[in-house]
Formats: C-alpha cells, sequence, structure tokens
C-alpha cells in the first residue's frame, strides 16, 4: 500500500476520484504482475511437458546412488529402501506444516489485493488518528516521524526490487549460457528465493543443479553453476545490497540479523520480509525522541571511534633517555 500510495495521489491529482483511482492502480499493479508471469508461462509449460522424463532419470539417478552405496558401504538396496521410507515418515509432519504454509500464503495473496485497497482508502483515517492520539504540540515531530518511515519503507521495497531484478537477470543470462534449459525460469524462482535471508541464496542454487543433473551428462555443468551463483551472492552481498537495500535503512548488521531471526522465529517467512521495515521504523522513532536516542543509535549503522568508558594506553614513564634499572629487592 505504501507502494502504490504515490501512483494513487497522482491520479487523483488528475480529478480522478478516489475509489476509481486506488482500484486502478491495483488493476497496474496485477497487470504488471501478469504481464511477467505471460512471459514465464511458456518455460513453465514446458517444465510441466517434461516432468515424465525428469522423473524417470532421477530414478535412474536414485538408482545408480543405491548400487554405488551398497557396493561402498554394504548397505542393501532393501536397507536403504528401509531407511528412505522411515526418513519419509517422520518428515510428514514438516511436510505437512509446510503444505500448511504455503497454502497460507496463497490464499494470502489473494487478500492482499483487498488489504491494499482497504489500506489506501482509509488513510486519512489512519494518519488523523496518529495525530490525535498525542498531545497538538507534538504533531511536527509525529509528520516528522511518519514521512521518515513511509519514504524509508518506500526506498527499502524500491530496493528490494531493484536487487531481485539484477539477480534474475545474472542468474539467468548465467544460466542460459551454461546451457541449462529453463534459465530464464530458473533465474527468476532463484532471485524471489534469493530474498530469503540465509536458506534462499542456497535453495536458488540446488535447483539449478537439480535440474542440470537429470537433464545432463557428467558434472562440469553442475560445477559451473555452483561457481557463477557464486560470483553472483559475492556481488549480491558485498555491492547491491549494502548500497541498494541496506542503506535505505539505516540498520547495522548484528540488528539486522537479530530482526531477522526473530521474525523468522515469530511469524515466518513472512516475519523474515518484514523485520527490516518494522526494525527501521523503531529506529526512526527512537531518533525522534530525545530518551530514546540511545536506542536509535544502537540500532544504527555508524559506529562510533571512541566511547566515554573507553581506557586510554598506558605511557611509559619518561626516562629521558637514561636506562633506568630495577629496584633492589
Amino acid at each position: 500500500a505504501i507502494l502504490l500510495n504515490p501512483l494513487t495521489t497522482r491520479l487523483q491529482q488528475y480529478k480522478i476520484p478516489k475509489v476509481p483511482a486506488i482500484l486502478l492502480t491495483i488493476f497496474i499493479a496485477l497487470s504488471l504482475l501478469g504481464i511477467l508471469l505471460y512471459f514465464l508461462s511458456s518455460q513453465i509449460i514446458q517444465f510441466g511437458e517434461m516432468a515424465p522424463a525428469l522423473k524417470e532419470k532421477l530414478t535412474q539417478i536414485l538408482t545408480n546412488l543405491q548400487h554405488w552405496a551398497e557396493s561402498m558401504f554394504g548397505i542393501t538396496i532393501q536397507k536403504q529402501a528401509q531407511l528412505l521410507r522411515d526418513a519419509a515418515n517422520s518428515g510428514k509432519v514438516l511436510v505437512g506444516r509446510t503444505v500448511s504454509s504455503a497454502l497460507g500464503i496463497f490464499s494470502l495473496l489473494f487478500l492482499i489485493p483487498v488489504y491494499i485497497f482497504l489500506l489506501l482508502f482509509y488513510k486519512p483515517l489512519i494518519l488523523n488518528f496518529l495525530f490525535e492520539v498525542f498531545s497538538k504540540e507534538n504533531n511536527r515531530y509525529v509528520a516528522d516521524i511518519l514521512h521518515e518511515t513511509k519514504s524509508a519503507i518506500q526506498s527499502y521495497i524500491v530496493g528490494l526490487l531493484i536487487e531481485a531484478s539484477i539477480v534474475a537477470c545474472l542468474n539467468s543470462i548465467a544460466l542460459t549460457i551454461l546451457g541449462v534449459k529453463y534459465g530464464i525460469l530458473l533465474g527468476v524462482i532463484g532471485a524471489i528465493l534469493n530474498l530469503i535471508p540465509y536458506v534462499g541464496g542456497i535453495i536458488a542454487i540446488i535447483l539449478p543443479v537439480l535440474i542440470a543433473t537429470v537433464t545432463q551428462n557428467g558434472y562440469t555443468t553442475q560445477l559451473a553453476i555452483v561457481g557463477a551463483y557464486a560470483v553472483i551472492q559475492f556481488i549480491d552481498n558485498n555491492i547491491l545490497v549494502p548500497r541498494i537495500v541496506s542503506s535505505k535503512v539505516q540498520l547495522n548488521a548484528l540488528i539486522s540479523v537479530l530482526a531477522v531471526l526473530l521474525g523468522g522465529a515469530l511469524w515466518g517467512f513472512a516475519g523474515m520480509f518484514l523485520s527490516i521495515p518494522f526494525m527501521a521504523v523503531i529506529k526512526i522513532i527512537c531518533d525522534r525522541i530525545e530518551d530514546l536516542k540511545p536506542w536509535g543509535k544502537l540500532l544504527g549503522d555508524q559506529v562510533p571511534a571512541s566511547y566515554p568508558g573507553q581506557l586510554a594506553p598506558r605511557e611509559a614513564p619518561a626516562t629521558d633517555g637514561k636506562i633506568v634499572e630495577p629496584k633492589a629487592t
């Protein structure tokens, strides 16, 4: 809603009524998403048509691995099958939770346009409440906090979109050059997964490696994919994220990591995404309230060169060039 608010405001400036302006804004956003899915649809269809062949190739690879494990470790194929069944039974609960979480996310996606419409429609009501809940002498501080919060969140979301677009292009180019099938689709999926802290980058590498394993012979391509993705991850972590994303929220790395871990523990993947802008809002509030400014500095990315309790290095006593002999005891 914050990201789409400028477009809604611009449409209203052209004398378009509020409700049609909001609906038109949501329609434009959904249209852009639909265009992206349309360009990827051909590869999605091809991937679905190749599913039986991929399954057959993967079964062959697993059979070869079973024979290799039997010859190397003496574990019979029947014993391996039993171990796999036990692992599958123990993983049913995890799979069930994952499927339930995925269904919850998909159901939420259908409700997002409704949430966006309501937030944009009731924006004056929400802002009026925020001003009235504080005394009038604090209106300037409330206005500054709201303005900085809006700017920080908008910049952060735009930064994420720019980062994801660049990573998607780099992934797709690398996979296409290496001759991996569905390179564009896998590149876009990898860029989306890369937005998930920690595990996203690993999963993004596993998918194209798996596709290359079941569609090509040998392991040269797989090693090349790992190398290419390692270079892309280096560019992303050291150039794109610091300059495009992290600079928008001005949080230090320690607080960012702790916020992501806490957000993931409380609300899953959604908490991981929302933890950084949430902490950015808290930092803005702390920076504007005198008693909370130390907390704002703690959350920020500015590291002081010294601090009041720092001990100065002890200086050796002056000897005027003379050798000081130790006293006899």
